[in-house]
């Protein structure tokens, strides 16, 4: 950086890894409850080896923002990591850099590929991950992996074995299992509570001259009846 503008990567600046002996000597701030904050991530984002998910953690230790993204393969360096972290950061929540001291955290969560053991990788993704926190006013926090084995908080030790990386299969599916009976027309169902009580039929009213006129023609027929007889 240069008169306050980023020029990009230099060539005085070609260490842009950080060792687990180096990461371990920061100080970088516990997870109060690792597991639960791991298991909070996964069933947001539900990543798969290949996939990084930042977090912003509250004074309170809450997850207020979080942002999950691929890299492609032939971005390795950390330069191109901490640009994808600080662009994700800038889309999910704004900075606090005119704070005198950061009072938000930033983790980064990478599920990947194979031992759980530090790779040169995880030294990029520490180094981008300290780098986007810093020009973006917040307080670096863990770097932990999603592997196979499970997963891990580099640096203090803290491991379980669930969710790993190939819990993302076992997310939720939703599918249509089961559909409703055909009800025939006119029939209530369910939802439309219970079936009203069926009201006594009501015999037209006819008027009288109707009624007199109907028997006289009645009177006519059976008289014509006899007489055939």
């Amino acid at each position: 950086m240069i008169n306050g503008i980023d020029r990009g990567p230099s060539r005085h600046d070609s260490h842009r890894t950080i060792t687990l002996p180096e990461w371990e000597s920061y100080g970088v701030p516990l997870l109060r409850a690792p597991r639960e904050f791991v298991t909070e991530l996964h069933l947001r984002h539900l990543p798969q080896p290949g996939t990084t998910v930042v977090a912003v953690l509250s004074a309170e230790n809450r997850v207020v923002a979080s942002a999950s993204f691929g890299v492609r393969p032939q971005f390795d360096d950390g330069w191109d990591h901490r640009n994808a972290l600080l662009g994700h950061l800038r889309r999910v929540t704004p900075h606090d850099l005119k704070r005198s001291r950061p009072s938000r955290t930033a983790v980064l969560l990478r599920c990947r590929e194979g031992g759980p053991d530090w790779t040169e990788q995880d030294g990029a993704w520490m180094w981008a991950l300290r780098a986007a926190a810093e020009l973006h006013g917040l307080r670096c926090g863990p770097y932990l992996t999603l592997t196979p084995a499970g997963w891990q908080s580099l640096g203090d030790g803290r491991r379980g074995r669930n969710p790993h990386s190939g819990s993302w299969e076992l997310g939720p599916v939703h599918t249509v299992t089961e559909l409703p009976p055909r009800l025939p027309r006119g029939v209530p169902t369910a939802a439309d509570g219970p079936p009203l009580p069926q009201q006594p039929t009501v015999a037209p009213v006819t008027s009288l001259s109707a009624i007199r006129a109907l028997e006289g023609v009645n009177d006519g027929r059976s008289a014509r009846r006899t007489a055939a007889r």
